[in-house]
């Protein structure tokens, strides 16, 4: 008896043991369905995490903003004269250098200042922040209607704005206010664009939700007006700049601080405010929290592996009594001990992985539903199915390895007299 015979004999022995083959199974199906679920979800939440933070625009950024290191530093002797050293603010035309300069992913600077705002007879602060188109693309704010700041308006200090999704809702419920003008503290503004409500949050985790909600609730006028009208000599903020990739980071970085440095005189008056490094450190947290979460789910998933293994161990040492006659005259034909051997092994195998790609095939309608319940893509996991198909081989040769053996040690003369 060859393998392809040995192979038939088992899927016809399966398929008259229907009911008995369904209960070996079913440990089998749980133990894999629950490892590539479990694979899925810690997958798809890390893939939540690192899109979310994406779309946030904190990965791989940075902010540069004003330091008094050198404030006691007043001149330097380079080059037969003296230069001047004196701290200075970060200001627009430090943005507009760097802008035209780096090869960044994004980059914005900001002024971020407070004004009174007088509405239906109520008087109250709003936060008013200037800014360029790129702040928007970076925080993922879509718009709702109207437009981003243009070119010309960005750099001469246009008295327009964009309003929040929350301000606009609030003080203006269902009106159309493009084109309209409001008031905050000494600025008349025009209104050309409202932003979308939060797009990141939407039907998905909570990231950062109170910093958004209070971005959504301010006004945003172009960077050149807020460096005009609130501070002096042009000054902002704080630059931001965000690379295309983690291995870009310190390389853009490092340029920016060159091109700081030059037209600062040398002076050592701005800093850098490394988020992108504090976001891979708690990226990186995060991901070895989730892999340990990953192998200890696993771990008790794989427990009903072995514990399918257990029942499919003592099926077929129960089933061997049962087919003692079918060993006996098998023998009595010519059948080897190492056909035998080889039947109820590929028996045990055929059902394990049986097992295996219906608890796959679960495990995937599972996921399927899920995500779209959720509204969340949860990833196809290749290593959980391919782990839990792994797994189903194993215990299908470790549970089927003694009952093969037995089988084929029993006297044909026995197994016939057994029967009778």
């Amino acid at each position: 008896m060859n393998i392809s015979d040995s192979l038939i004999n088992s899927v016809q022995t399966v398929w008259t043991h229907r009911s008995r083959s369904f209960l070996t199974l079913l440990g089998i199906v749980i133990g894999v369905f629950a490892v590539v679920t479990m694979f899925s979800s810690i997958y798809g939440m890390k893939e939540l995490i690192s899109t979310q933070m994406e779309r946030m625009g904190w990965n791989n950024s940075m902010m540069i903003y004003a330091s008094q290191g050198e404030k006691n530093v007043k001149a330097r002797w380079l080059r037969f004269r003296w230069i001047r050293r004196q701290p200075k603010p970060i200001d627009f035309n430090d943005y507009l250098l760097l802008s035209k300069e780096l090869d960044a992913k994004n980059i914005y600077g900001t002024v971020d200042s407070w004004r009174k705002w007088q509405h239906n007879g109520k008087e109250r602060w709003i936060r008013l922040t200037a800014t360029t188109k790129a702040f928007f693309e970076s925080k993922t704010y879509p718009l709702k209607s109207g437009r981003y700041f243009n070119y010309y308006e960005s750099m001469n200090a246009a008295k327009v704005c964009i309003l929040g999704y929350h301000f606009a809702e609030e003080n203006f419920p269902g009106k159309d206010v493009i084109g309209t003008t409001i008031s905050l503290g000494n600025l008349r503004l025009k209104v050309i664009g409202v932003l979308d409500s939060d797009q990141v949050n939407k039907g998905k985790m909570d990231f950062n939700s109170w910093e958004r909600r209070r971005d959504l609730f301010g006004v945003y006028i172009p960077l050149s007006t807020g460096a005009k009208y609130f501070r002096t000599d042009n000054a902002i903020d704080l630059i931001y700049l965000q690379a295309y990739d983690e291995a870009g980071y310190q390389q853009l970085r490092t340029r920016a601080r060159q091109l700081l440095l030059a037209k600062h005189n040398m002076a050592h008056d701005f800093a850098f405010n490394d988020l992108g490094a504090q976001i891979m450190k708690v990226t990186d947290e995060i991901q070895g929290m989730l892999k340990k979460w990953n192998i200890t789910l696993s771990a008790i998933a794989s427990i009903s592996l072995i514990v399918g293994g257990i029942g499919l161990f003592s099926t077929l040492l129960i089933s061997i009594n049962e087919r003692m006659m079918e060993i006996g005259v098998r023998k009595s034909i010519g059948a080897s001990e190492k056909d035998i051997f080889a039947l109820f092994l590929l028996e045990s195998l055929f059902l394990s992985i049986i097992g295996a790609v219906i608890g796959i095939i679960f495990s995937l309608i599972v996921i399927k539903i899920g995500s779209a319940a959720l509204k969340i893509a949860l990833p196809l996991p290749v290593t959980g199915i391919f782990l839990g198909l792994g797994f189903a081989v194993i215990i299908g040769l470790v549970s089927g390895i003694y009952p093969a053996w037995k089988a084929s040690r029993i006297d044909p003369i026995k197994a016939i007299y057994f029967m009778e």
